[in-house]
C-alpha cells in the first residue's frame, strides 16, 4: 500500500465498523462468553484474482490487536473454488464482528482485481495500459484503486487534487481549448503547484488547438473511433501521452491500444463489477 492511501484506508475502516456494530455486537454479546476463543479460514469460492488481504490484516488489528493471522496467500494471486487465503483466531466475538466487514471489503476488491485482469489480458503483448477512472463507490476509491493495481491495470488520478484534467465541461464553460489550457498553467504557476495537465479532445482538429495553446501532458481522446484514434496518435506524434476514452468495451479495447495509444481508461473496472464469492468459516 502507498503510505499516502493509508490516512484514506484507515479512514474508512471507522466507517465501515460504525455504521456496521455501532454501540454493539448484541448478537455476539448475547450468546458468546467474553473468554472463548476460535479460529475462521478465509474460503475463496470462485476462480479469480484475490484482493484485500492486506486490508483485512489491518481491520482485524483494529478490532483486536490480540488476533493472530496467518497469511496464506497474496494480494494478486489467482484462486479457485476451495483455496483458503488466510487464518486468523482470537476472541470470538472479534471475530465475529470483523466477519461482514471483511467480506464486504475483500468481495468487491477481488471482483475489481478480478475484471481488470481480463481487460489486462487483452492488451497482452502491447505498451497500451489501462487505467481506471473516477467512477467509484463512494467512499471506497483508495481500495477499488488498490485493486485495479492488484489486478495489473494502472491508476488514473486519485481525485480532482492530483491532476488537472480539462472534459468538456470545463473546456466549454471556459471559452475553449485555448483559454482553459492558458488558464490551468497560469493558474497552477500562481500556486506554485506542480500537477500535470491533460487536456480532452473532441476531433482531430482540437488537437492542433492544444498545442497551439503551449500543449498539456497528455490528451484524451474522447468517444474517438479506432480510425479517429489511429489517425490522432499520429498527429500528436510522441509530443505527449496520449489515451483514449468512452464507451471502449472488452471487445474493443484491443483495437483502440493497436492504434497506439498509452492509455486507455475504462470505467468498468470499478462501476461494473461482480463480486467474488468467499466466505469466512469457522474451522478447528
Amino acid at each position: 500500500m502507498k503510505p499516502e492511501y493509508r490516512p484514506f484506508v484507515d479512514e474508512l475502516i471507522e466507517l465501515c465498523i460504525k455504521e456496521d456494530i455501532g454501540d454493539g455486537d448484541h448478537t455476539s454479546l448475547s450468546c458468546i462468553p467474553a473468554g472463548e476463543h476460535g479460529r475462521m479460514r478465509l474460503l475463496c469460492k470462485q476462480k479469480g484474482i484475490i484482493a484485500g488481504i492486506e486490508i483485512a490484516r489491518i481491520v482485524f488489528d483494529r478490532l483486536d490487536p490480540d488476533m493472530h493471522f496467518e497469511q496464506v496467500l497474496h494480494d494478486g494471486d489467482r484462486v479457485k473454488p476451495g483455496d483458503v487465503a488466510f487464518y486468523v483466531s482470537g476472541r470470538l466475538r472479534s471475530l465475529l464482528q470483523a466477519e461482514r466487514i471483511i467480506l464486504n471489503i475483500m468481495q468487491r476488491m477481488s471482483g475489481v482485481a478480478t475484471q481488470t485482469a481480463v481487460y489486462v489480458a487483452r492488451l497482452e503483448g502491447l505498451h497500451t495500459k489501462v487505467l481506471d477512472t473516477r467512477k467509484t463507490t463512494p467512499g471506497m476509491r483508495v481500495l477499488d484503486k488498490m485493486a485495479v493495481k492488484i489486478g495489473g491495470g494502472e491508476n488514473h488520478r486519485m481525485g480532482l487534487f492530483d491532476m488537472i484534467l480539462l472534459k468538456d465541461n470545463h473546456i466549454d464553460f471556459a471559452g475553449g481549448i485555448r483559454k482553459a489550457i492558458c488558464g490551468a498553467r497560469e493558474y497552477l504557476k500562481a500556486k506554485g503547484k506542480y500537477i500535470p495537465i491533460e487536456c480532452e479532445v473532441r476531433s482531430l482538429e482540437d488537437i492542433d488547438e492544444v498545442f497551439a495553446a503551449g500543449g498539456a501532458d497528455r490528451i484524451m481522446f474522447d468517444n474517438f473511433t479506432p480510425a479517429m484514434t489511429r489517425e490522432a496518435v499520429k498527429k500528436v506524434a510522441g509530443r505527449c501521452e496520449t489515451e483514449s476514452s468512452g464507451g471502449i468495451t472488452l471487445d474493443t479495447i484491443r483495437d483502440y491500444a493497436e492504434c497506439g495509444v498509452d492509455f486507455i481508461s475504462v470505467g468498468a473496472l470499478t462501476h461494473q463489477i461482480k463480486s467474488l464469492d468467499m466466505s469466512l468459516k469457522a474451522c478447528e
